[in-house]
């Protein structure tokens, strides 16, 4: 099991789009949303990922392909 820690930044169209459900029911990834901040026309949502490193991998290059920006967070996202 790897854990990964991503933060996925929506534009206006994706914003409402079910993604994080997605990529936790077609990637056999666990999701636990650590932060988010989600508004009509921009959000963003801090995660922790749970899961075998490919197929972490392989949802991260699905998330991108959906237009939503994936950047890498370290750290403790809860402690600031």
């Amino acid at each position: 099991m790897d854990r990964q820690r991503v933060k996925f930044t929506f534009e206006s169209e994706m914003v409402k789009e079910p993604i994080i459900y997605r990529l936790g029911q077609d990637f056999h990834i666990v999701t636990n949303i650590r932060r988010a901040d989600v508004r009509e026309k921009l959000g963003w949502v801090v995660l922790e990922l749970d899961g075998e490193k490919e197929e972490i991998e392989r949802g991260l290059q699905w998330v991108s392909s959906t237009g939503v920006r994936v950047d890498p967070v370290g750290g403790d996202v809860i402690a600031g």
